[in-house]
C-alpha cells in the first residue's frame, strides 16, 4: 500500500549510512589505512540525522551564506515497523543534503545537520509493492536537468544484509529509519545545488515512490 494523503515524518531516529556503494567504496578506499582508523570498516557506518533536519516534500532548504553549493544525496530508506512484525513497515525517498567536507568517515554534525537537511518524500510505499530494492533506480535532477543515476543493485550490502549487520551492533526499533546509502559520482563527490535550483529525485522503474522535490533558498540573515 502507498500512503501519500499527509506528508511522512519520522517519528523514530534517522540513520543514514555511508560506503554501501561500491563506486563510493572504491573511492575512498585508498584513505582507509590512514589515521585514525588505519583499516577499512568492518561494520556499516552509521551516522544520525536529527529531527530539526526535516524537510517535506515540496519544501524549501535554506544554505547558509558561508557555503555557496550543497550537496545532493538521493536515497531509499526503509522505515521499521513493530518489532514483533514483519520489520521493514515501508519504503520512502529521502534526499540526504551535506555540506562539502573532506572526510566520509566521521560525518560532522555540522555539515550534516543542518535545520532543514533532509528532504522527506510523502509517498510511503509497503515492501509488498515495492519489491526487490535492489531493482529500484534513482534519478536526481537539477532544474530539470539530470545529473545522477543510481543503481542499488551496486550496493555493498543488499538491504537484508545491512539491516542485520546493523542489529548486531544496536537496536532498530518501530519508526526508526535506516537509509540504504549515497552513491558519489565518478570523481568521488556528489551532485552540487545552490541557491535557487530545485532538485527532484524520482524513480523511472517504480512511480508508486513519487517525485521527492525541494528548493533552495537563502537562509535568512
Amino acid at each position: 500500500m502507498t500512503f501519500a494523503s499527509t506528508p511522512y515524518r519520522p517519528n523514530g531516529t534517522v540513520y543514514g549510512t555511508l560506503l554501501n556503494f561500491r563506486r563510493e567504496y572504491a573511492v575512498f578506499e585508498p584513505q582507509m589505512t590512514q589515521a585514525p582508523y588505519k583499516a577499512a570498516p568492518q561494520a556499516p557506518v552509521l551516522y544520525v540525522k536529527t529531527a530539526n533536519t526535516f524537510t517535506p516534500n515540496g519544501g524549501t532548504v535554506a544554505v547558509p551564506a558561508r557555503a555557496p553549493r550543497v550537496e545532493v544525496g538521493a536515497t531509499l530508506a526503509m522505515v521499521f515497523g513493530p518489532s514483533s512484525g514483519p520489520g521493514i513497515a515501508h519504503w520512502v525517498l529521502m534526499n540526504d543534503f551535506s555540506l562539502p567536507h573532506a572526510s566520509y568517515f566521521r560525518p560532522p554534525v555540522k555539515f550534516k545537520c543542518l535545520d532543514g537537511f533532509l528532504g522527506l518524500g510523502s509517498a510511503c510505499v509497503s515492501p509488498e509493492i515495492l519489491g526487490d530494492p535492489a531493482r529500484v533506480t534513482l534519478q536526481v535532477h537539477i532544474n530539470g536537468e539530470l545529473k545522477q543515476a543510481l543503481d542499488f543493485s551496486e550496493l555493498i550490502r543488499d538491504a537484508k544484509t545491512l539491516v542485520r549487520d546493523v542489529r548486531e551492533f544496536m537496536s532498530l526499533r518501530e519508526g526508526d529509519v535506516l537509509m540504504l546509502g549515497l552513491d558519489c559520482l565518478a570523481g568521488g563527490g556528489r551532485p552540487l545545488a545552490q541557491v535557487g535550483d530545485t532538485v527532484d529525485i524520482h524513480s523511472p522503474g517504480h512511480p508508486q515512490l513519487g517525485v521527492l522535490s525541494n528548493s533552495l533558498v537563502a537562509e535568512a540573515t
